[in-house]
Order: structure tokens, then sequence, then C-alpha cells
């Protein structure tokens, strides 16, 4: 037969496993300690096995009083979790939210969350910036509630909205004899190029560009992880580089560096608001969800 038991009772095991004695358990009760041996009679009679053997004067739970135990921590967060989520309905103009952004995103989502911020500042924003696979990382264990990224995970159920379109281009230094010519991928095949790290967004993109267009893989002259060395890197002539063109768009607006003309380019992405489906989303994670969707793309660097 099934086993019931109340909360009340698996409080006081809790506080017995705590302070290895009934009668403080039942002190932090309220209770007499009669009630509470009762109690703990009662639900060790239930179960057929003893919840606390006695040593050196104290209580220490069985095994089965530490499943008890356990089983208690996890109301305690269930109940928690659920106190948070009526008082956000009750404040829905309150609340906390954890944005993951991936690296490439970070040229404009600070300036959408800041205005999202000036219109509810009461919903606390933390901010969590990362390459693709740390962004990746936190959607799956449900520690970010959203994430800003050019392309979901594959392996993850999730729910995305377009916050708008995201360009790929091939960027030069000024001067590089391949700026005036129209080019195909086949032509760069011999041209070294600065990539970002494997598994990357950008860098996938950019094998398929040479994929598709039947040509082989240009040679890596060095991995970066980091946008901004790169754009150093190409302005100082080390070597071309595949890259969003939203992380350059200063640099194109000022000469600093070039878009070669290449068939096939750019390719446009669309950037994303993406959540798990697994996690649940209070009224203030979905109010800028919402956001992102409905006017985040006006924050899109201009590309000239």
């Amino acid at each position: 037969m099934p086993v019931h038991w109340t909360l009340r009772q698996l409080k006081i095991v809790a506080l017995a496993a705590r302070s290895g004695s009934y009668a403080k358990a039942a002190q932090d009760m309220g209770l007499s300690p009669p009630a509470v041996t009762a109690q703990m009679k009662q639900l060790e009679e239930g179960l057929g096995l003893p919840l606390f053997e006695r040593r050196d004067g104290r209580l220490r739970p069985t095994a089965a009083g530490r499943e008890l135990v356990a089983a208690f921590g996890r109301v305690e967060l269930a109940l928690a979790e659920a106190e948070r989520s009526i008082e956000a309905i009750r404040k829905p103009g309150e609340g906390s939210v954890v944005v993951g952004v991936v690296s490439t995103a970070k040229y404009f989502a600070p300036m959408a969350l800041a205005a999202f911020r000036a219109r509810q500042p009461r919903i606390e924003l933390k901010l969590v910036v990362g390459n693709r696979e740390d962004i990746v990382a936190g959607l799956e264990s449900l520690e970010l509630d959203l994430a800003v990224m050019g392309r979901p995970p594959a392996a993850l159920e999730a729910e995305t909205l377009v916050i708008g379109d995201h360009p790929h281009l091939i960027i030069a230094p000024p001067g590089h004899r391949l700026t005036a010519r129209r080019l195909k991928p086949a032509n760069l095949t011999r041209e070294p190029f600065l990539m970002r790290e494997e598994g990357s967004g950008t860098r996938m993109l950019m094998a398929r560009l040479f994929e598709e267009r039947g040509a082989k893989h240009p040679p890596r002259a060095m991995e970066i992880g980091s946008n901004e060395t790169i754009k150093q890197a190409v302005m100082a002539g080390l070597g071309l580089a595949f890259i969003s063109a939203h992380t350059v768009a200063a640099e194109l607006a000022d000469g600093r560096l070039v878009a070669l003309d290449v068939e096939g380019l750019p390719i446009v992405r669309q950037w994303l608001c993406v959540r798990a489906k697994e996690k649940r989303l209070m009224p203030a994670a979905l109010a800028l969800m919402e956001f992102l969707a409905r006017e985040g793309g006006t924050f899109l660097p201009k590309v000239p």
C-alpha cells in the first residue's frame, strides 16, 4: 500500500536531522515533544522502517530518514519557486531575468537591454556574455532565462523569436590586392584566414559557404576566440576573416576595414531570442522576450 505523509511530518524529520533532537524539532515547530514523538512513530509505522537511530546522545537519520530529508528539501525549493511566481504575478513590473548573449551580439544587445531597463526599472537584469558553447550550456541547464544568439542548439527543444537580420561578410585591410575585384569563394582558397574557435556559429557558417560553392577551405592562419582581436589582426595585415557585419560596422564606416565583394555574400541569417521550452518564464522574462522581438532590431548596428 502507498505510504502517506504530511508536509508537517517531513519538516519534523528535516528539523530533527538538523538538530539531532526531537525536543529541538518540537520547539522549532511550536509543538509539544510528545506530539512530535507521536508523529514520528506514526510515520515510521507507515513506512515500516526506522527514520533515526541514536548515537552519542543525538538522533542520526537512517537511509530512509535521509531520503525524506532530501525530499523535503526538494519540496521547499518548489514552494519557494511557487512563491516567487505568485509574487511576480502580483507585481508584473518586478522580478529578475538572466540573459545569455553570444559574444558577437554584444555589439547591440547591451543597448537593447538598457532600453528595456529604462522602461522597466524595477526588473533586475543579469547579463552573461560567452561563446556559443557557453550560452548553449546555460540554456540546457536552465540557468539562463533567455539567450540572444544566431542559431538555437539542435538538441534543445526551444522557442525562438526573431530580433532582426544578421549579415556576414569577409573583411580585409584597406588597400588589400583583392579589394577592387569581384570574387568567388574559389578565389580565396589560398588566402590565410583568421578564424573563430571550433564550434562557433561564425566558423560553421564560413565552412558552409565554401562547401556549398564547391571550394576547398582556405588555410587557417590563426584561431582566435575574440572578434575584437580578429579585427585588429586583419587591420594589421595578418589575414582575412569571415565575420558578422555587426561586429565591424564602425570599422567599415570609418575605413579601417573593407568588405570584399564575394559571390554569395553577405550571408544573411537572423538574430534570435531563444528560451528552452522546459524553462518556466516569469512575467519579467516574458516581457523582455516580447520587447526584444518587437523592438530589438532597432538596436542592430547599421552596416555601410
